[in-house]
């Protein structure tokens, strides 16, 4: 099937949800109306883009019947005319090509993120917390709802690790290529000498699991309960709130202390624990998948330094795309809108790349 029958395809279904949506018998099962709902948003942008796709073919074919006028002012405006057509359709074009791509299941989903310090000691705890406000901050401008699922502070203000709870729609799609080692490079505070040190973060992104696609047996947990404590002594309770939960079969092993209700911390160490055996399983099936496909991915691994932020020269650069910005205030205060932007095209421009090798071999 080429391109434009996907289209006339996705056109008819389209037309088909919409009519659903508006049976009264759809409004009295929920689950029902939050999937065409979101079918529904999906394809909608696709359509739109379809039909002004449908509508410059028509004009521009307009447009070449009227270059054989002879009136020498019509056939002229008629040729600025087709020129500015003919280059919105191929823009349109290959629009509609990347919105055919298959679509990652996840991308619609929130998110579990996960940042923890990396070498550095203090500073490394610092760059952390750096990051979880920038984080928060592009959540904030999104619109996105964000809850501390989970969190171990230093004595200085910075983070051992920190994790995220982010519900938005597409989160997942737009925060997805954040994971990996983040790189910081300034003068520490406690540096006398001016010295610039070199620290790092981690971060992982994880798309969130529900309970139906997770399945937990209670045999496969160990649940062991404690006193929560904070730093310097600070926010220690004195009844046992906190929670670990340890995943037996993989050896996954979440701690929840932030809460005053143990309930609420195991809820939280669960819904933590869910999202790791999901990415876990997701891992696994990357493992499997073509030689090709698998170095696409692997680009976004946490084991490869994905990004730097230098604070002498005020410079952010992502080693993926070879991007360099000099507004490292901005992106740290939460403009990251041009870096993700600027790294779903090129994932995207690779993907296209792989179907075309692909359609070239068959």
């Amino acid at each position: 099937m080429d391109w434009m029958e996907q289209l006339n395809e996705i056109e008819a279904r389209y037309r088909e949800v919409v009519e659903l949506l508006s049976d009264p018998g759809v409004f009295s099962d929920s689950q029902r109306l939050t999937e065409l709902t979101k079918e529904s948003r999906r394809l909608e942008g696709i359509v739109g883009a379809h039909r002004r796709y449908r509508r410059c073919l028509l004009e521009a074919e307009e447009s070449r019947a009227l270059l054989k006028e002879s009136d020498d002012e019509l056939r002229r405006l008629a040729k600025e005319e087709l020129e500015k057509l003919e280059k919105e359709a191929s823009a349109l074009e290959s629009e509609l090509q990347l919105m055919l791509l298959p679509r990652d299941p996840n991308d619609e989903r929130g998110v579990i993120l996960e940042i923890r310090a990396g070498t550095g000691g203090d500073e490394a705890a610092l760059f952390a917390a750096d990051l979880a406000r920038m984080y928060l901050r592009f959540a904030e401008v999104k619109g996105w709802k964000t809850e501390v699922l989970s969190s171990s502070e230093t004595g200085t203000g910075g983070y051992k690790e920190l994790v995220l709870g982010i519900q938005g729609i597409e989160a997942y799609a737009y925060l997805k290529h954040e994971s990996g080692v983040h790189r910081v490079q300034r003068v520490p505070t406690t540096e006398s000498s001016g010295r610039i040190h070199t620290s790092t973060a981690t971060v992982a992104v994880l798309p969130e699991a529900e309970e139906v696609e997770v399945q937990i047996g209670q045999d496969e947990l160990r649940i062991d309960v404690f006193r929560s404590s904070g730093p310097g002594g600070q926010s220690v309770n004195t009844t046992d709130s906190a929670v670990r939960v340890t995943h037996l079969p993989t050896g996954i092993v979440v701690s929840c202390q932030d809460e005053k209700s143990q309930i609420k911390n195991k809820a939280k160490a669960m819904k933590i624990l869910r999202s790791r055996l999901k990415d876990l399983a997701l891992s696994q099936q990357h493992q499997e998948i073509s030689d090709v496909r698998r170095k696409q991915v692997g680009t976004a691994e946490r084991s490869e330094r994905i990004r730097t932020y230098n604070f002498p020269q005020g410079r952010v650069t992502d080693h993926r795309i070879n991007l360099t910005l000099y507004n490292l205030t901005e992106v740290l205060e939460g403009n990251l809108s041009f870096i993700i932007e600027a790294l779903r095209a090129h994932f995207q421009a690779m993907a296209l790349m792989e179907g075309a090798q692909r359609a070239a071999a068959s």
